[in-house]
């Protein structure tokens, strides 16, 4: 039986996430198994994006770091934050496609949020089970530490499971007619040279 697709899209986060921690460096080539042009390639890669994001923060944080390389490691967060954006903006763009042909119902409401930034915090979520998972079998850390991982590490599955769950109802809502998808793109405004003050005053 096919597994919903949020829990489907977990899975695949759970082996991009293992996948990237083989080499466990920012500067490893993504390993994508999927036909390019899936939507499983394209959740593969989202969760490649958002490991090595993850690292960077962590590298970022050593009080020792040279500030060269310090600012260096901050220009590349600010990119692979926009990479993450456009990447979450082509899987709603997706669910548009996908459900293009459902008429909304009398009385349909709108999300909070869409469920591709919905699965952008799924993939953050298997990222942090993964390292919460390590720390709860460290062999260098103290029994106290363990356990509190491992406590941790529970309330994080327990939130997969209802993250999951629920963006799986939003999706079958949504496909009912029950809600409807209403994108609102995220126009980061530092980014543009036209909108961010620091940089269209650089230019005068």
């Amino acid at each position: 039986m096919n597994k919903p697709f949020a829990q489907r899209a977990f899975d695949i986060f759970a082996q991009a996430t293992a996948a990237y921690h083989v080499a466990d460096h920012i500067d490893a080539p993504e390993q994508n198994p999927f036909e390019a042009g899936s939507i499983e390639h394209t959740l593969f890669a989202k969760n490649h994006v958002d490991a090595v994001q993850w690292h960077l923060e962590d590298i970022i944080r050593d009080p020792d770091i040279d500030p060269v390389a310090a600012l260096a490691l901050k220009r590349r967060i600010d990119r692979s934050n926009q990479v993450r954006t456009d990447m979450v903006e082509e899987l709603d763009t997706y669910f548009r496609t996908l459900y293009a042909d459902v008429a909304a119902a009398p009385g349909a409401t709108i999300n909070t949020e869409s469920p591709a930034w919905a699965l952008d915090r799924l993939s953050i979520l298997a990222l942090k089970i993964y390292h919460m998972r390590a720390e709860a079998e460290r062999t260098d850390a103290s029994d106290e530490h363990r356990a509190r991982c491992a406590a941790k590490l529970a309330v994080l599955e327990e939130q997969r499971a209802d993250l999951t769950a629920a963006i799986d109802t939003l999706l079958d809502d949504i496909a009912a007619g029950r809600k409807y998808m209403k994108v609102y793109r995220q126009m980061k405004m530092y980014n543009d040279a036209d909108t961010n003050p620091v940089l269209y005053g650089a230019k005068k």
